[in-house]
C-alpha cells in the first residue's frame, strides 16, 4: 500500500500548556507575535493569561480579534493587511476552527506574493509560511493538525485551501480552555470530531493504516467521554479526552479526507449560518444510511469498537451497521442537539438549492464510499427535513 502521512510537527497535550506560550514562541524564534482570535474569546477573557505570559517575557505582540464564524474573504484580507502593517514574524491561532483556519492563512500569506484568490484549491501555496502555533478552544475541528483552511466566498459558498504549508509547527492542547464551553457547543463540536473519524475511516481514496489507527482511537475516546463532557462540563479529564480525540480525528481526516457528510453540511452553514458541527450532525445519520450498502463492512468494524456490548450480539455487517447508525441517532438526541432541518427554520423549498450547492463540493464527494448524484443528495436532505 502506497500512502503519505503528514501532520503537525509537535503536539503538546497538557492542561495549562497555553500559559507557557512565550516559551513556545521563543523556541520558534518569534519576536513579534500576532495572536489571532475572535470576539467571543476576547469577551470570555481566555486570551488574557497568554498575553500576560508574552508581556512577562518581553515578547512583542499584536492582537487581531475580528475573526467571524465561517470567515469570509474580507475578514482574511483585513487580517492580512493588519499583519503586514505590524510586520509580524510569527502567528498564534486561538479559538475554534474559524480562528485557527484564519491564523494558518495569515502565516502562509503575510510574506507571500500570492493573493488569497490565487491559493484556493489543492497545493497552490508556493512559499513557506511564518512560524505558527495553534491553540484550540473546542474539541472539534482538528484544525490544529490539518493542512486545510475553509473560507466563505461570495454569499454562501465555502472553498478550501489545502496545502502541507498550512500544517502548524506546534499544537497546544490545553483542555482547561474548554471547561466553560456551553453544552450545545461542546455537543456540536464533539459530533463534528466524531464525523471526522468516521469519514476518515471510510474515505474512498486515501484511507491508510495510520489514519485508521487514529480514527479508531479518536472514536474510542470521544464515544466514552462526549456525554460526560456535555452534561458535566467541569470534568477536566473528560474534556482532555475529547480534545485529544478531536486532534487524533483531525490527524486522520487530514490524510484520509472527509466526504459526503461534510459536503452536505457546508451549504447549511453557508446559507443559514448553522454552526458547522450542528450542520454535520443534522445530515450524519442519513448520509450513513445512504452509504450503508457500500460501507457496511467498515461501519460494522466501528460498531465493534464503539458499541461492543451491542455489536457482539449481532452477526451480520448489515445488523451492526444499523446498530451503529442508531447509536449515533440516539447520541444526537441525548446531547440535546436539533435533529431535523425543519426545526432550524429551513424551508422545504430550499432543499433543491442546497442539493445543487452540495453537488459542487467535488473535493469532498470524491472521497465518499458510495457515489452520489444530485437526486441522492436531495433525497438525503428530505430525509433530514
Amino acid at each position: 500500500m502506497s500512502f503519505t502521512f503528514n501532520t503537525t510537527k509537535s503536539i503538546v497535550n497538557a492542561p495549562n500548556s497555553s500559559l507557557n506560550l512565550a516559551q513556545y514562541c521563543e523556541n520558534l524564534n518569534m519576536t513579534k507575535v500576532l495572536l489571532v482570535t475572535d470576539p467571543g474569546i476576547v469577551k470570555l477573557g481566555l486570551h488574557l493569561n497568554m498575553l500576560a505570559n508574552l508581556e512577562a517575557s518581553s515578547l512583542d505582540y499584536v492582537l487581531f480579534s475580528e475573526v467571524e464564524v465561517d470567515p469570509p474573504m474580507a475578514v482574511i484580507e483585513n487580517a492580512l493587511a493588519f499583519a503586514k502593517q505590524h510586520q509580524i514574524d510569527g502567528v498564534v491561532g486561538l479559538g475554534g476552527g474559524s480562528s485557527l483556519d484564519t491564523a494558518k492563512l495569515i502565516a502562509a500569506l503575510t510574506q507571500s506574493s500570492q493573493t488569497l484568490e490565487q491559493v484556493f484549491g489543492v497545493d497552490k501555496l508556493l512559499h513557506s509560511r511564518l512560524p505558527l502555533i495553534q491553540i484550540p478552544t473546542t474539541a472539534g475541528t482538528g484544525s490544529e493538525v490539518t493542512p486545510i483552511s475553509i473560507v466563505t466566498t461570495g454569499e454562501a459558498m465555502k472553498m478550501g485551501i489545502v496545502s502541507s504549508v498550512l500544517l502548524p509547527d506546534i499544537a497546544l492542547l490545553d483542555a482547561s480552555l474548554t471547561v466553560n464551553l456551553p453544552p450545545h457547543i461542546t455537543a456540536a463540536t464533539g459530533i463534528d470530531a466524531m464525523v471526522h473519524a468516521i469519514e476518515a475511516y471510510t474515505s474512498n481514496i486515501k484511507k491508510n493504516p495510520y489514519s485508521d489507527m487514529l480514527a479508531i482511537e479518536a472514536l474510542k475516546l470521544m464515544s466514552k467521554n462526549i456525554q460526560q463532557a456535555v452534561h458535566q462540563g467541569s470534568d477536566l479529564q473528560a474534556r482532555a479526552n475529547m480534545m485529544l480525540g478531536a486532534t487524533m480525528a483531525g490527524q486522520a481526516f487530514a490524510n484520509a479526507p472527509v466526504a459526503a457528510v461534510h459536503a452536505l453540511a457546508y451549504p447549511l452553514g453557508g446559507h443559514y449560518h448553522i454552526p458547522h458541527g450542528l450542520s454535520n450532525s443534522l445530515v450524519l445519520p442519513h448520509v450513513l444510511k445512504f452509504n450503508a450498502p457500500a460501507a457496511a463492512p467498515l461501519y460494522a468494524q466501528l460498531a465493534d469498537i464503539i458499541i461492543p456490548n451491542i455489536a457482539s450480539t449481532l452477526t451480520t455487517a448489515e445488523e451492526k451497521t444499523a446498530a451503529f447508525i442508531q447509536y449515533l441517532e440516539d447520541l444526537i438526541i441525548n446531547l440535546n442537539l436539533p435533529n431535523r432541518l425543519a426545526s432550524l427554520d429551513i424551508p422545504q423549498s430550499a432543499l433543491t438549492m442546497l442539493a445543487k450547492d452540495a453537488l459542487k463540493q467535488e473535493r469532498l464527494l470524491v472521497n465518499n464510499p458510495r457515489p452520489m448524484n444530485e437526486a441522492d443528495i436531495l433525497a438525503i436532505y428530505h430525509a433530514a427535513f
